[in-house]
């Protein structure tokens, strides 16, 4: 065995101790009872379905009439359209809201950071009812502004985070170029910023995907809004169950092309020739100057 491989063999990262051939075994068997765990747990979910009858075709016909494929695509559709309108809305408002935290005008700075604090500790629930009952307005506007007001806090905190997390150096080296507080927050940090807040952006993107279901709260006529309507038209027991199974995997899927959208993102960065590493020249002897 060579030096290397026994250095290879004894190495340890920041964050836990490589394990031994003892403790490589023990994680193995760890991970067979936690396959054979999950695959017992879904076996008994499948037993109770089909126990229930949720597969037979008295259940699934009625996904066939286009009444009801028409009402889910609806559905589907204005789903999406609040969630494009909260998604952009919430990137805005927690750019200026972080911009407000960054700040270095203290009044402006706390001003930013009371916004940020009394919509990220106030239920994304209550704000949306507070302005569709108290404010009177319409469910798709109430909808949007409430996810837009807890997201964009929650996003605020992501950005400024991110730009205070840029080594300082980039910061003090931008000014002594002679650029302004703006271009160096607009060419310099923010960049910078954005390529490693990126999986954090996409996560809270997800959520307010997902708290778009809240809106048939309001009687806004989103996804889950039209599946509850369509469960409680069907003459079966148990009619929720087709309706989730087939609204589940929509909803999860949406959320996977979030995530596979800020996969492609990043990996484009990578290439990108603005952000790819320059080869620099070795230094060399400068040329004599005349007299020296």
């Amino acid at each position: 065995m060579t030096a290397h491989a026994l250095h290879g063999d004894t190495q340890s990262t920041a964050l836990y101790d490589i394990p031994g051939p003892r403790a490589q075994r023990r994680h193995f068997f760890y991970g067979i009872a936690s396959t054979l765990m999950i695959l017992a747990l879904a076996g008994w979910l499948l037993y109770l379905l089909f126990d229930t009858n949720q597969f037979t075709a008295a259940k699934w016909n009625p996904f066939t009439y286009e009444g009801i494929q028409e009402l889910l695509l609806k559905g589907l559709g204005n789903t999406l359209k609040a969630f494009a309108y909260a998604s952009v809305l919430s990137l805005l408002l927690g750019a200026v809201l972080a911009t407000g935290r960054l700040s270095v005008h203290r009044p402006v700075r706390w001003l930013a950071t009371l916004c940020v604090e009394f919509f990220r500790a106030m239920p994304v629930l209550v704000m949306i009812f507070f302005i569709f009952v108290a404010l009177k307005v319409q469910p798709l506007p109430a909808l949007v502004a409430g996810l837009t007001l807890y997201n964009g806090s929650v996003l605020a905190e992501v950005f400024r985070t991110g730009v205070n997390a840029v080594d300082k150096g980039q910061r003090e080296a931008a000014y002594a170029l002679g650029m302004r507080k703006t271009q160096v927050m607009t060419y310099v940090l923010a960049p910078q910023a954005v390529r490693a807040m990126l999986p954090t952006i996409i996560s809270q993107l997800v959520v307010a995907l997902k708290d778009t279901s809240l809106g048939y709260l309001i009687t806004y006529e989103e996804f889950l809004h039209a599946g509850k309507l369509i469960a409680s038209n069907l003459d079966y027991d148990l009619p929720f169950i087709p309706v989730v199974m087939i609204i589940s995997p929509i909803y999860i899927g949406m959320c996977m092309l979030l995530s596979w959208f800020a996969t492609w993102v990043a990996r484009r960065e990578r290439r990108s020739f603005k952000t790819r590493a320059v080869e620099v020249a070795p230094a060399e002897p400068g040329t004599v100057l005349p007299g020296r």
